[in-house]
């Protein structure tokens, strides 16, 4: 039997089992017996009313006079057929094929990996960094004794920044072919809860997230892709064709290897700045782009789940609330809130010695005792740095550095009540929320970490989100700075290939090229890149 699909269907949040197929027979106004079985495909909540939330199902119905249904009900609109949202591989390898390279292991680069290897073209994955349970260990390193390993950290290594992040498996991205579905589902495969194809803003948490891409990797390993760790690209060979264009004929790793390359996935993250460079001097084509800059932001996790759900707060299907606030300021500014991270911690992120840069993470059960998220302002290049693509990478290096000197100079970060920021003075102690920044914050005046445009734009924006959010401009509140790596400073422009503008065989991929903002999307956007280079090679 075929399958229709519901959406829009509305329950109250405390409802019975029952209470679901009985409002889909009310809906089409079938009986009992036509209903044949019903799958819930997602579940979000509509908390405009803190009083009354309601649930909203999209679900899948099995009818067994399907026709008579649709006829009926044609002028529904949340009323349609079950779209097919099954994942084809688009193309096999021929015999002795070229391996694909790909560089970089996180979301794109894994998903880039896995959808090549499906295909049988056996790629070669480099990453700079470890592998994932090696890379914990590193990166604890900076969290608990203030060691950094420039090569292995919250950037670098296998699964990508994504791997210390909230896990978060949803973005804003419209895509019809369902590639979405076909990431949800091979993280299901890897080891995620099944309960990410349903909920409306599924998310995962570090720890099992380590786990999955274990999986995945071993996956691939299965198909005859192979890993190379610890293997930086320090150089890229491009030499013209016989007709006089520009073509990848290999890649010069830091360990003094020189690697033969015909197709090159570049899926390197938004922090890769060195290799940013590298492809710069080599004359791959390169742009500046929007980025954004700020701080942390941290409230009790309660004063969210009650700004929101009120006295439904702590409810297990709700869970812990999240929050998307912007507010366009008058010096032309917009501040935002930016991967929030409900029930988490403020994370350590830099990548290189001598600055401090900050990041949130949250656990599955995100049960921690603080939200966090980012507190950034745009930055527009043809305004803030314009001429030089690569002058966001040094506008991020500065404040970072500003930011280690403001910490102490010893990967504590800088951080500051928020009525003390408002009030334009230094905190020399901190109030009732206690900051969860390892390893430790120092207090301080965080607008000499911060542009004075910045600065200027967030306390304007404060009181603002405080009438949004009650609490949420509380004098207690903690501001850590400082969060630069909101997204790539850079992109890397492809055709409608995917192959970099002026360099054929370069695929520019994922967040760390400009087409990404986020795990779902990177490995949507891994997929998309793999498929076109597997259609180049076939």
């Amino acid at each position: 039997m075929a399958m229709l699909r519901l959406t829009n269907l509305t329950l109250p949040l405390h409802h019975s089992d029952e209470a679901l197929p009985a409002a889909i027979r009310e809906r089409l106004r079938v009986a009992p017996r036509d209903l044949v079985r019903h799958n819930i495909v997602r579940r979000g909540n509509d908390a405009r009313d803190k009083a009354d939330i309601r649930l909203v199902y999209t679900v899948d119905v099995t009818l067994r006079d399907e026709a008579s249904v649709l006829a009926r009900c044609r002028k529904d609109r949340n009323l349609a057929r079950t779209p097919d949202t099954s994942y084809r591989h688009v193309h096999k390898a021929p015999a002795n094929c070229h391996r694909p390279i790909v560089i970089g292991a996180g979301p794109c680069g894994l998903f880039a990996g896995l959808i090549l290897a499906q295909m049988g073209f056996r790629p070669i994955i480099l990453d700079r960094g470890k592998v994932v349970r090696e890379r914990t260990k590193d990166t604890w390193g900076l969290w608990r004794r203030s060691v950094l390993n420039p090569e292995s950290n919250v950037q670098f290594g296998e699964g990508g920044a994504g791997t210390f992040s909230d896990g978060k498996l949803y973005s804003r991205i419209k895509e019809p072919r369902h590639l979405d579905r076909k990431v949800l589902t091979e993280f299901v495969r890897a080891g995620a809860p099944p309960e990410i194809l349903t909920e409306a803003h599924p998310h995962i948490g570090t720890f099992r997230l380590v786990t999955m891409v274990e999986n995945m990797r071993a996956s691939i390993e299965r198909l005859g892709g192979e890993y190379r760790w610890q293997s930086r690209v320090d150089g890229i060979d491009v030499q013209p064709d016989a007709t006089g264009v520009r073509r990848v004929r290999g890649l010069h790793l830091h360990t003094g290897e020189y690697l033969e390359a015909e197709r090159v996935v570049l899926a390197i993250g938004h922090s890769a700045r060195d290799t940013f460079a590298t492809l710069h001097a080599a004359g791959v084509h390169v742009e500046a782009k929007p980025f954004s800059i700020g701080v942390r932001i941290e409230h009790p996790q309660s004063w969210i789940d009650r700004a929101r759900f009120g006295h439904n707060a702590g409810h297990p299907i709700l869970g812990a609330a999240e929050y998307h606030l912007s507010h366009h300021c008058s010096n032309g500014r917009t501040v935002y809130s930016f991967c929030m991270c409900p029930g988490g911690t403020v994370v350590a992120a830099t990548s290189e010695e001598g600055r401090v840069a900050t990041n949130g993470m949250s656990q599955y059960g995100r049960n921690e005792r603080n939200a966090n998220s980012g507190f950034v302002v745009g930055i527009d290049p043809a305004r803030d740095f314009p001429g030089d693509p690569l002058a966001g990478l040094a506008l991020q290096r500065h404040w970072e550095a500003k930011a280690f000197v403001a910490g102490g100079s010893t990967y504590k970060a800088p951080a500051q009540r928020l009525g003390d920021f408002l009030a334009g003075r230094a905190s020399t102690s901190l109030g009732s929320v206690v900051p969860s920044y390892k390893p430790g914050v120092e207090p301080t005046d965080l607008a000499k970490c911060l542009p004075d445009f910045a600065v200027a734009a967030m306390r304007e924006a404060l009181p603002v989100f405080g009438r949004q959010i009650p609490g949420y401009d509380h004098p207690d509140v903690v501001m850590t700075g400082v969060e630069t790596r909101t997204s790539s400073p850079v992109r890397f422009t492809r055709g409608a290939d995917f192959q970099s503008l002026n360099t054929a065989g370069l695929y520019p991929a994922g967040e760390g090229a400009g087409y990404a903002g986020g795990i779902l999307s990177a490995a949507v956007d891994g997929i998309k890149v793999a498929e076109a280079v597997a259609a180049s090679l076939c």
